[in-house]
């Protein structure tokens, strides 16, 4: 097999594996019932005038299974934090002491958990979708080398391997998915 072949199924597996990493971040914002610093990883304070994420003005942590606490470095900006994780419609209610801020995270319902499982699969179908466009962009490479001389016993030699490449990283967002769902709808 030539040298652009070979570079066309590792740029290919390079984009899967993006895919994959991508989908992992997704699914962490989903939650599953379970206080995760994680959690409030969109959340943007706008901090002097400027945008910035919680984490960069804040330490967040978990104090128990159900409860998270935010401590600002500045006990100036509780307020600004408390309307940040407010506005960033995420269906938690901040509580601020004075010292810090406590989110006590309530539990799911089961028809919450089904919506949630739910919006698990679409970012798994949004992935796997994401893996085809990688398959079909290496495929035309490889049809693209065909009609420049690559001979036709290898140009499906490395469609059957670009194929291959596909089906194992599909299953893989499959495990994934099935676990967040598991994760999900464990009570």
């Amino acid at each position: 097999m030539n040298e652009e072949v070979q570079m066309a199924l590792s740029e290919a597996e390079e984009g899967m594996e993006n895919t994959l990493t991508h989908l992992r971040a997704e699914l962490n914002k989903i939650r599953t019932g379970r206080a995760t610093p994680s959690m409030l990883s969109s959340v943007m304070v706008e901090y002097y005038g400027t945008p910035t994420p919680l984490a960069q003005v804040a330490n967040v942590n978990t104090s128990d299974a159900r409860t998270l606490t935010v401590q600002p470095w500045e006990k100036s900006i509780l307020q600004e934090v408390v309307k940040a994780i407010q506005n960033a419609n995420l269906g938690l209610n901040p509580q601020n002491n004075g010292e810090m801020i406590i989110i006590a995270v309530p539990m799911l319902t089961e028809e919450r958990r089904r919506d949630l499982g739910k919006q698990a699969k679409s970012v798994g179908e949004d992935s796997k979708v994401g893996i085809r466009a990688k398959r079909k962009d290496a495929n035309d490479f490889i049809k693209g080398l065909k009609a420049d001389g690559l001979s036709e016993d290898d140009a499906k030699t490395s469609e059957d391997k670009v194929q291959d490449l596909t089906n194992s990283y599909i299953k893989k967002v499959d495990e994934i998915v099935a676990a967040k769902e598991v994760d999900i709808m464990k009570v």
